[in-house]
């Protein structure tokens, strides 16, 4: 019972990634070649969202889920590894035409090709552990 609000977030979130087309490859591809801006308003709508509840935790001392304070800890800013973490995810986003945060949405659909993705991310989260000390962060 205590994991139902998970799967009901989960499953409110694949209606909207689904209702927003934020999981159609063709609308993917029309944003990376710059044909139109309906990626880029769902971007930068969930941009905007996730800044006023970042304000909103941090003003009104909300806590997690198991009831403790929610903190935010300084990380130094290192452009380096935005540069290329940003060029990697992007390159994988463009290549597999898939939105990485709707991917289980499109597993919903039927589209089981998309696992291959999936266990392509999962991996790649793998290596970086592996080679995480010697990347910059």
């Amino acid at each position: 019972m205590r994991l139902l609000k998970y799967l009901l977030t989960g499953i409110l979130f694949g209606i909207v990634m689904t209702k927003s087309e934020a999981i159609s490859w063709f609308r993917i591809q029309e944003m990376f070649r710059f044909q139109s801006f309906h990626m880029y308003g769902i971007i930068g709508v969930a941009v905007v969202a996730g800044v006023l509840m970042h304000l909103w935790i941090k003003r009104g001392g909300l806590k997690n889920s198991n009831g403790e304070a929610i903190q935010f800890a300084d990380k130094p800013k290192t452009y380096m590894a935005s540069l290329l973490g940003g060029t990697l995810f992007g390159l994988g986003w463009a290549m597999t035409g898939a939105c990485p945060g709707p991917l289980y949405t499109l597993v919903g659909h039927g589209y089981w090709i998309i696992l291959v993705v999936i266990a392509s991310a999962l991996f790649g989260t793998f290596v970086y552990g592996l080679l995480r000390s010697k990347l910059p962060h």
